[in-house]
């Protein structure tokens, strides 16, 4: 029977297969190949955490997770399957959904800003080498210094040129400054403002109260991030965003130590965009943050086409494994396959390398933790049917529960306060000024008959108050320096 302390997989010979929910914070993994079924297994591990009262946040890549926010209709393969899986107390029911869009189109819009992301977060976004990276640790630290906030991308730009224009005082102490270097930072900016970078920096910030909440029964409320476009326009954003969020769950939330379930779980769809590509000084972050975030009481769950996309130190944290079909087409897809099946441990009823090649939609290899943390072995699991409609809700359908969202209104309108760019505008501004009342001082002296001493002297004021106005700074604080966090952000 399906406990409620437990997270229902599927059915084995006539037997649930089920994980501890103390066990839902061991991390997990699903993978196989496009069109075995890994969208509905993430539907149903998603419902069995907020039946628990756990909130889950899931990147929905094909749009099919929205029917989360509606019941499932009765279908013959659906009564084929129940007959399987000794499932107690089923009934198709909505789960309570938020929906959330970086573009603000299909969700709420949401956002991070510059300083919350951090340095190395960006330089990964950019696809910065090591001088570039070394330019962009120098403008976070610069700002800090000035007091100047990084809230967006044109507080950034705008912080950018003026080192740029300045890159000979600010030599001395924070070392050189190419013109080349940020030139390529820029050029970076423009291109992923093509991508719609932009709609994801700036404030209001996303808070994570706000993703971690439970409806009036108990239930936690699933957000779904809507990543359709996103993953079409900027996969690199996408990541980003993911890698920022996890970044934010550990440094945010108290130690907690073992519970009988998460308080939070995040499903990380194409997982292997993390770490494409990704510095080498970044995957150990990300390896650093999943190995520690478990004793924060959150569950990462990655759904990628293979495991081996995963980095093998993070793999090895994971507990929960549910593996769809393979292909063999190569004999470089035989090795993979062999290199999976080892990862499980063996079951003598089958032979796991053969039978990863021969499993039909929504079947999959399930291997699961005990009371004490050890993996049983590997289970031929037949997928238990989501309570909730396979498939996405319609844009009507979708509109309606945006609307009726407690958030609606809260994220809707973008704020834009003083900070980097306002501030290093007035202080053009106010020099320029300056300067131009130099001339005209100048001019009229030129006109009188007086000493070049006197001019001297009030051109030397002038000067003397432009470079006070330069020198000034306005704080020594801004939400996020550049020490403190693992991944470059808030204190």
């Amino acid at each position: 029977m399906m406990g409620p302390k437990n997270i229902a997989v599927g059915g084995a010979n006539g037997v649930l297969v089920e994980q501890l929910s103390k066990m839902g914070n061991r991390h997990g993994l699903i993978a196989g190949a496009t069109g075995t079924g890994k969208t509905v297994t993430l539907q149903i591990l998603a419902e069995s955490f907020s039946r628990l009262g756990v909130p889950v946040f899931a990147a929905d890549i094909k749009g099919d997770l929205s029917g989360l926010g509606s019941a499932g209709s009765p279908h013959p393969k659906i009564e084929e399957r129940l007959l399987n899986i000794p499932l107690e107390n089923y009934q198709q029911r909505p789960y309570p959904v938020v929906f959330w869009d970086i573009f603000g189109k299909n969700g709420h819009p949401i956002r991070s800003t510059i300083s919350e992301m951090g340095p190395l977060l960006l330089s990964n976004l950019f696809d910065l080498n090591d001088t570039q990276s070394g330019i962009l640790y120098g403008c976070f630290k610069i700002a800090d210094d000035q007091g100047l906030l990084l809230l967006d991308l044109k507080d950034l730009r705008s912080m950018l040129t003026w080192m740029g224009h300045n890159a000979n005082e600010l030599r001395g102490e924070y070392g050189n400054i190419s013109s080349s270097s940020i030139g390529a930072i820029q050029r970076r900016l423009l291109v992923l403002e093509e991508q719609g970078a932009e709609h994801f920096f700036g404030e209001p910030a996303v808070k994570l109260k706000d993703l971690m909440q439970v409806d009036f029964s108990g239930n936690g409320v699933i957000s779904v991030f809507d990543a359709t476009k996103l993953m079409g326009q900027s996969p690199r954003v996408y990541s980003s965003f993911l890698l920022w969020l996890l970044s934010e769950l550990f440094e945010q939330l108290p130690e907690v130590g073992d519970l009988d379930k998460p308080k939070f779980v995040l499903f990380l769809d194409e997982a292997h965009l993390l770490f494409d590509q990704a510095p080498r000084i970044l995957v150990e972050k990300i390896e650093q943050v999943v190995r520690l975030v478990r004793s924060k009481g959150v569950g990462v769950y990655f759904i990628t086409q293979s495991p081996l996309d995963i980095p093998e130190d993070i793999l090895g944290q994971l507990g929960l494994k549910i593996q769809h079909a393979l292909r063999a087409f190569t004999p470089k897809d035989m090795k993979i396959i062999k290199s999976v099946s080892q990862s499980f441990p063996p079951n003598p009823e089958f032979d796991t390398e053969t039978l990863i090649t021969a499993l039909g939609v929504g079947e999959a290899l399930v291997s699961v933790l005990d009371d004490k943390g050890r993996p049983l072995p590997v289970q031929h699991t037949l997928i238990r049917p989501p309570e909730s409609r396979i498939g996405p809700l319609s844009l009507e359908e979708r509109q309606d529960r945006i609307e009726r969202s407690p958030f609606s209104g809260r994220y809707d309108n973008f704020m834009d306060r003083e900070s980097a760019y306002e501030i290093l505008k007035d202080r053009a501004k106010e020099i320029q000024a300056q300067l131009d009342e130099v001339e005209r001082q100048q001019t009229k002296e030129k006109s009188k008959p007086t000493s070049g001493r006197s001019r001297q002297s009030i051109g030397e004021a002038f000067i003397k108050s432009i470079s006070r106005a330069i020198g000034s700074q306005i704080g020594r604080h801004i939400v996020r320096g550049i020490m403190g966090s693992l991944f470059g952000g808030r204190r």
